[in-house]
């Protein structure tokens, strides 16, 4: 992999993480275009460090109020850490257990086009619990499911952005409320995914790892202004629009691998 093609996957995987379409699906979708030019999953980890970094610039006001408030002790910030720790359990638990069954999921290039189609019908379902949803903040029994299905969104072609804030509005979450702990949730399984991957990291050469920061380079930096989006067609309520996307993507990445 060169740096172009690492910088055309870091920008493919900024743009998608967080519009609900899938990055894993569409970084599986733009390797075998480009004729399977493939790090593994260890590149996937590098470009999602990208977008890792997207988020904490663009939620920076709100990370610094959580870390200020548990160093204080503040019962409410110290209650909204405790909800993001339990929904990253169940991601923590499957890296954990199932890590190789994960990474098989990337050599299927056609599980990628099926699960688009599933995340079109995730997304299709909050054209009738947008308007319903008024809770300002998860429980704990929320922040647990809501985490059940991040896990779910390990499965390339499946939104980890679009699954849960779909979930989470279901459970009645307020969609910026659900989008805000949707991402700060992103921190801890994306932080976690990296570390997982440090040992093949450390077996990389030279220049893979310069390919690697120049794909997460890219990645965060159009990764804040795909957050921007996210979260503008949120307060337009036309946030199901996507599942037709999906739909298109997912029935022409199928076409395509059926006639190649």
């Amino acid at each position: 992999m060169d740096w172009l093609e690492a910088a055309l996957l870091g920008l493919i995987q900024g743009l998608t993480e967080f519009l609900p379409v899938s990055s894993s699906g569409h970084l599986v979708i733009a390797e075998t275009l480009m004729g399977n030019v493939d790090e593994g999953i260890v590149f996937e980890v590098a470009v999602h460090v990208g977008t890792l970094l997207a988020i904490l610039v663009y939620y920076r006001a709100r990370v610094a109020e959580l870390i200020l408030g548990t160093i204080r002790r503040d019962a409410e910030s110290l209650a909204y850490v405790g909800k993001l720790v339990i929904a990253t359990l169940p991601a923590v638990v499957v890296g954990l257990t199932v890590k190789d069954q994960i990474e098989a999921l990337f050599s299927h290039a056609w599980i990628a086009g099926a699960a688009l189609l599933v995340t079109g019908c995730i997304l299709l379902t909050t054209r009738k619990t947008i308007d319903r949803a008024t809770l300002e903040a998860p429980t704990y029994l929320h922040a647990l499911v809501i985490g059940c299905a991040q896990v779910v969104a390990i499965t390339p072609g499946i939104s980890r952005s679009g699954t849960t804030v779909a979930v989470g509005l279901l459970l009645g979450i307020r969609a910026l409320a659900a989008t805000e702990f949707s991402f700060l949730m992103g921190v801890a399984a994306i932080a976690g995914a990296a570390v997982l991957q440090v040992p093949e990291l450390m077996e990389a050469s030279n220049e893979s790892l310069a390919a690697f920061a120049v794909g997460g380079a890219v990645a965060a930096i159009s990764g804040l202004g795909a957050i921007a989006l996210f979260v503008r067609l949120l307060r337009s309520q036309r946030f199901h629009v996507f599942a037709w996307y999906c739909f298109a993507a997912g029935a022409s990445f199928l076409l395509y691998l059926q006639l190649r």
